[in-house]
């Protein structure tokens, strides 16, 4: 007999464990939607041709590759196999579980680019896969729940997601967190104060891995990487600016040389054409900051901005977030940033998008660990009618009909069994009331209606109990 397992990564979840999940996306939902964005789903499997290449070298490794179907070993040659996984893989694998949503939403706006209102702006709540170790916080299989605006490069865009972002925390009891925000214009004009160009990729790859690896680490990655130990001691110099926001802005703009600007340490001026170029990182944060200040945003102790923030993913352009609870040993749960360019890949260039995701398993996590959920039933069910014989559990079917009508989740328990197991029944499910319905009270035209959780015991008619059970 085989032990019954499940894959390394991934999890079962039971009735009240699901009921908890589906709270938190009734919270993120209600987010999206009053913001103005509408649901999308794309399929779970997607080609290789449109997974590879959007998440640099390291994502494309974690990528879950489905085998062809059929006899593909025909198709293989020896070639093949001296060859490697270039020549092979398209011959054996051409799907591939999605990676995140943001890719193949960038595969949808081009596919349909002709019946899509721009902007177009998507929510999306589904599960994604990645070949990565499992361990606590991150798994094989988890659920993502994004919302995306493709068709315009207005800051507004950033701004309300730092909004939605702020209030999807809040409405979970969420309270100390940290919104972090950068720019991978700034990571570039650090790495031109640097002397450096073309290679910000590797610097972004590196720096994204500070906060789990280290100074340390990132240094002995940035030296095997072919940098100098000097252009890294600078560089940790312009990444440990400190002080609020503006600060921050300011003290990293007197740091920048770049050719042809005098940099002054104040915002450059927006008529200088050059300037705005050169700086457009440190300008669009600012210009967000101004935004979340004409919408009336208060948690700016909540809102960092951190030179640090690197995002690992190449496709990023503009801004880009992430977010962590503060109280509680996780990873960040959610990120996200601009992208200028990744429906170019699908055929549709020079369409600006922006968006964000939240890992929906790590804020579970995190609302476990810090008991922030209610008690939770494992069941919807509101009522339990009790079953005593064949002749009262027949009778009981038009009251049963008459409560789900009513919108109220009920059920007739299915075997004429004792009293006190039925009890034991509903107290097990978190039902909280119980209908006692037997030949006593069928022969008075009454029903007795138990209180679980105190106790109280009320007799109507038989007549007035749906009433009663609505008000």
């Amino acid at each position: 007999m085989q032990k019954p397992s499940i894959p390394k990564g991934t999890r079962d979840f039971g009735p009240a464990q699901v009921a908890r999940r589906q709270h938190i996306f009734n919270v993120i939902r209600r987010t999206f939607e009053s913001f103005g964005f509408a649901p999308l789903e794309t399929p779970t499997l997607e080609n290789l041709s449109v997974l590879t290449g959007k998440y640099g070298d390291e994502g494309d490794q974690l990528l879950f590759k489905v085998l062809n179907s059929g006899d593909f070993a025909k198709d293989v040659t020896a070639e093949d196999l001296a060859t490697g996984s270039k020549a092979l893989l398209p011959k054996v694998a051409e799907k591939g579980l999605r990676y995140d949503l943001t890719v193949p939403f960038a595969r949808y706006v081009a596919m349909n680019r002709g019946t899509l209102t721009f902007p177009f702006k998507r929510y999306q709540m589904q599960p994604v896969w990645r070949a990565d170790r499992p361990q606590r916080g991150r798994y094989r299989e988890f659920y993502q729940c994004d919302a995306d605006v493709v068709g315009t490069d207005s800051l507004l865009c950033e701004a309300e997601i730092v909004l939605m972002i702020a209030q999807v925390l809040g409405g979970l009891g969420l309270h100390d967190f940290t919104i972090k925000i950068n720019h991978r214009g700034v990571l570039r004009n650090i790495y031109q104060a640097l002397g450096g160009e073309g290679r910000e990729t590797d610097l972004f790859v590196a720096i994204d891995k500070l906060d789990k690896i280290g100074r340390d680490g990132v240094t002995k990655e940035l030296l095997e990487r072919g940098f100098s130990a000097p252009i890294i001691e600078t560089l940790f110099e312009l990444l440990g600016v400190e002080g609020d926001y503006e600060e921050k802005l300011a003290r990293l703009l007197a740091g920048f040389v770049t050719a042809g600007v005098e940099p002054d340490g104040t915002r450059p001026d927006d008529d200088n054409e050059e300037a705005a170029a050169n700086y457009r990182g440190l300008t669009e944060l600012a210009t967000v900051r101004d935004l979340l200040v004409a919408s009336g945003f208060k948690q700016f102790d909540r809102l960092e901005f951190d030179p640090t923030l690197a995002r690992g993913l190449s496709y990023y352009t503009g801004c880009i977030f992430e977010v962590k609870i503060n109280n509680v040993q996780m990873g960040s749960v959610s990120g996200g940033g601009r992208y200028d360019n990744l429906t170019g890949s699908f055929g549709l260039p020079g369409v600006s998008g922006v968006g964000f995701s939240f890992g929906v398993d790590r804020l579970y996590d995190c609302l476990e660990a810090l008991d922030l959920f209610t008690a939770t039933a494992e069941t919807p069910t509101r009522c339990l009618i009790t079953h005593f014989d064949g002749a009262s559990g027949r009778a009981a079917l038009p009251l049963l009909a008459q409560l789900r009508a009513a919108g109220i989740p009920s059920e007739l328990y299915p075997d004429a069994t004792k009293l006190q197991k039925q009890f034991k029944y509903a107290d097990a499910k978190g039902i909280p009331l119980v209908i006692v319905l037997g030949p006593e009270e069928l022969a008075a035209g009454v029903a007795k209606i138990k209180i679980m959780a105190s106790g109280v015991e009320r007799v109507l008619p038989l007549a007035e109990v749906v009433a009663a059970l609505t008000v």
